[in-house]
């Protein structure tokens, strides 16, 4: 399967236009970004045809999507929940969060993915947001101060189509691609 022919391949080339002759490589997280927004994550064609643009190896382009954890290298749900579970917000009770995640999404210990396919849950080591722990994400928008009550309630409103605005920091997201497609730089945040 090709990635980015047609209108995927202008984008592509849109995104290596912001970057001066010599330095298109710097385009490679927004081209994972855009490979990512596409299938719902990045995977072994994304990351060959990233490497085709910017003439890397494949080894190259996974090293960065492997090395970020906004990069999803495996089947990833329409929204992605992330549960901050570093020291800060573990004092404060992100155990109980993410338990309390992996109980209203129905996902087992140990995996990811629910059985709809509609919400990823992951576990972040550090969301950098400490002073307002305990942190969780969805689609990358911060909620702070996250109970179990609460998270129960985010994925409650996913799961019945809402998108559940974010304590600060911008806009929603309406899902997981169309937030990579943000983080892209090819759409404004909805407003």
């Amino acid at each position: 399967m090709t990635l980015f022919e047609g209108a995927r391949l202008e984008e592509a080339k849109q995104i290596l236009g912001r970057y001066p002759e010599g330095r298109e490589r710097s385009a490679i997280m927004p081209l994972l970004y855009l490979a990512q927004s596409v299938e719902g994550h990045v995977s072994r064609d994304g990351l060959k045809e990233v490497a085709g643009l910017l003439d890397l190896t494949t080894a190259e382009v996974e090293a960065v999507a492997s090395f970020y954890s906004m990069y999803r290298l495996r089947p990833t749900g329409t929204h992605v929940v992330s549960v901050c579970t570093n020291l800060a917000c573990m004092l404060r009770g992100a155990r109980e969060v993410f338990e309390a995640a992996h109980q209203a999404a129905g996902i087992r210990h140990g995996e990811e993915l629910s059985e709809d396919e509609l919400i990823t849950l992951h576990e972040e080591e550090c969301l950098g947001v400490c002073d307002f722990a305990p942190v969780a994400q969805v689609n990358f928008a911060n909620h702070d101060r996250v109970t179990p009550e609460r998270m129960r309630e985010l994925i409650e409103a996913l799961r019945g189509g809402e998108i559940p605005e974010p304590s600060r920091g911008g806009p929603a997201m309406e899902s997981f691609r169309a937030a990579s497609r943000v983080l892209a730089g090819l759409e404004a945040a909805p407003a």
